[in-house]
């Protein structure tokens, strides 16, 4: 399969794009960041845009991909709802849009986190802009959508992008709280998984995501 990824740069990005480097189902991966990556791999190429709700310029080489793993995003702590809504809902809705428009019959996983609210009324702001997302990419003519709720997560081994207090944190949580931690190998094993399996578009809780990660693949 030909990848585009979003979010290379982040810590979960990162560690999905260095599973699907590894993964000989993944033929080709198109890294599509504000910033360069600083990876070199044969698999690899760049591309570097300043904003992902305008891809306009860029259409061509964003032709032919058969899935997007999206992992861009953003924290929701100290900012507003209209705020958090444009660069979490309005981006990704625009970039997907985009890529449907391309490449019809793509696939297209989003990660969006253990917790996302899916009736979009509840309490927490993150969780409801989340649990719009995940509800309007899903009414979208993808080939499937699948929706990623990891809690969480242990970076791939030597991963850069990856802040010290969360290593500490999942390190400790695999301890007391297993059930409660994925390897970040094991979302992009997952991602891969349900394209290559061709699976119906659904939310994936921590326990999904697991299964599918171990779950046999079909070239």
């Amino acid at each position: 399969m030909k990848v585009i990824l979003t979010g290379a740069t982040g810590m979960v990005g990162e560690g999905v794009l260095r599973t699907c480097l590894a993964d000989p189902l993944v033929e080709a991966v198109l890294s599509v960041s504000r910033k360069p990556l600083g990876i070199v791999h044969a698999k690899l190429s760049s591309l570097i845009v300043p904003d992902l709700t305008d891809v306009s310029d860029q259409e061509e080489l964003l032709r032919g991909y058969d899935a997007c793993f999206f992992c861009a995003g953003v924290s929701s702590v100290g900012m507003k709802e209209d705020a958090y809504t444009a660069v979490t809902y309005e981006l990704t809705l625009s970039f997907a849009r985009s890529l449907l428009r391309l490449n019809p019959g793509m696939y297209f996983t989003y990660v969006s986190g253990a917790g996302t609210d899916s009736s979009e009324k509840g309490r927490i702001m993150w969780a409801r802009v989340k649990g719009r997302t995940e509800n309007t990419l899903s009414r979208m003519p993808f080939k499937a959508a699948y929706h990623f709720r990891p809690g969480v997560i242990l970076p791939y081994p030597g991963q850069q992008n990856w802040k010290g207090l969360y290593l500490f944190i999942g390190r400790l949580m695999k301890v007391f709280s297993p059930k409660s931690v994925l390897p970040v190998e094991s979302i992009g094993k997952a991602m891969i998984h349900a394209v290559s399996r061709n699976d119906p578009g659904r939310v994936l809780e921590i326990k999904d995501i697991r299964a599918l990660a171990e779950a046999e693949p079909r070239p």
